[in-house]
């Protein structure tokens, strides 16, 4: 059987919030990659629910943020789709993506 492992490296500033976010997953080549937010999702069995990870760099400016969660719902609208087939569920988060796009749009042409 092929085991394949994802690990992550957070470097904490000394109240413990993260400087910086490295990644390496044995399938893609095992170097460490820089990132600025990493978002982690399990399902526990046993309670019927799930545990989150969520963890951005100090340095990581809000609008991507913002942007980061748009583009993690629309994945998982994905996922539903694949591994469901439910295409109303899909779809309804694919509908908020695209309000959530239309929300930060805006805000950027506030703030300019």
């Amino acid at each position: 059987m092929k085991k394949s492992n994802i690990n992550f490296e957070i470097e904490l500033d000394k109240d413990n919030v993260p400087e910086k976010i490295n990644w390496s997953a044995t399938d893609a080549g095992e170097e460490l990659t820089e990132t600025k937010s990493i978002s982690i999702s399990l399902w526990d069995h046993v309670q019927k629910n799930s545990m989150r990870i969520d963890l951005w760099t100090n340095d990581m400016p809000v609008d991507e943020m913002k942007r980061f969660y748009i583009d993690c719902l629309g994945g998982m609208a994905q996922s539903v789709l694949n591994s469901t087939g439910d295409e109303f569920m899909a779809e309804e988060m694919n509908m908020l993506c695209e309000k959530l796009v239309k929300h930060l749009e805006k805000e950027m042409k506030e703030q300019k």
